[in-house]
């Protein structure tokens, strides 16, 4: 791989990985970052130069696509839900079991 290929599908390699990490939901972005990897590592060892070329290409159409689905992602986001009282509970009195003492809250 030429140097200069080199060093332009690591800075793909990186945009899409910083990219990808941006996705709010921890199955898409730890999926998107693991098939990235997975991708990168099986052609690395890519020596012809139309191949290498074709690869480039692919990740710089790889990159809108992934730009596009995390801005899509982000607009879509809702707050998180609070399921839980954020409110610690007061002390407890000796003797008192922890279901007592929530259910006297």
């Amino acid at each position: 791989m030429a140097a200069s290929s080199h060093a332009q599908m690591l800075d793909l390699y990186r945009a899409i990985l910083r990219l990808s990490k941006h996705f709010s939901a921890y199955d898409y972005r730890t999926y998107a970052v693991r098939r990235i990897r997975d991708a990168f590592r099986e052609n690395k060892n890519v020596k012809d130069p139309v191949k290498i070329q074709n690869l480039v290409n692919k990740n710089k159409r790889d990159l809108e696509i992934i730009r596009g689905q995390v801005h899509i992602d982000q607009l879509s986001s809702t707050d998180k839900l609070v399921i839980v009282n954020q409110e610690e509970p007061g002390p407890r009195e000796p003797g008192t079991s922890h279901q007592q003492a929530v259910d006297h809250l």
